[in-house]
């Protein structure tokens, strides 16, 4: 079985992720996903973001990655004419399938979270049922 790395909302819409696209007006977690060396790779684009600032999880079959900026300073001596950089919660939701969840590893390089999903090995996971 391969994995299903396609994002959750991708063929059927959501109506919390529309609701989130219409308030953010943009998802600002894009991604590339390509499959070599029987790994799943997911390349996710986090600028502005810390190492500390995403957290990465494993539940239920699905991979969730969740990042978070917070704007702690409120600087009163500023007068704003216009403010674009957004804070908040970012996140994103990708079905594993039969992916190997133990195995997987990510990395945080210059703004760009890399994720390798291995694949299970379809030979483990086979079961031949004796007839009786």
């Amino acid at each position: 079985m391969k994995v299903n790395l396609i994002p959750k909302s991708f063929f059927f819409d959501d109506d919390f992720d529309n609701f989130l696209l219409t308030a953010k007006g943009r998802n600002d977690m894009k991604c590339d996903i390509y499959e070599k060396d029987n790994n799943y790779h997911i390349e996710l684009d986090i600028p502005g973001f810390e190492k500390e600032d995403i957290d990465v999880e494993i539940k239920d079959g699905y991979l969730t990655v969740k990042a978070k900026r917070s704007n702690e300073i409120e600087e009163e001596e500023k007068n704003y004419i216009r403010r674009e950089r957004s804070y908040g919660e970012y996140t994103r939701s990708f079905n594993l399938g039969d992916a190997d969840e133990e195995k997987v590893d990510a990395k945080f390089e210059n703004g760009t979270l890399l994720i390798t999903v291995p694949k299970k090995d379809e030979s483990l996971s086979k079961k031949t049922i004796k007839i009786k």
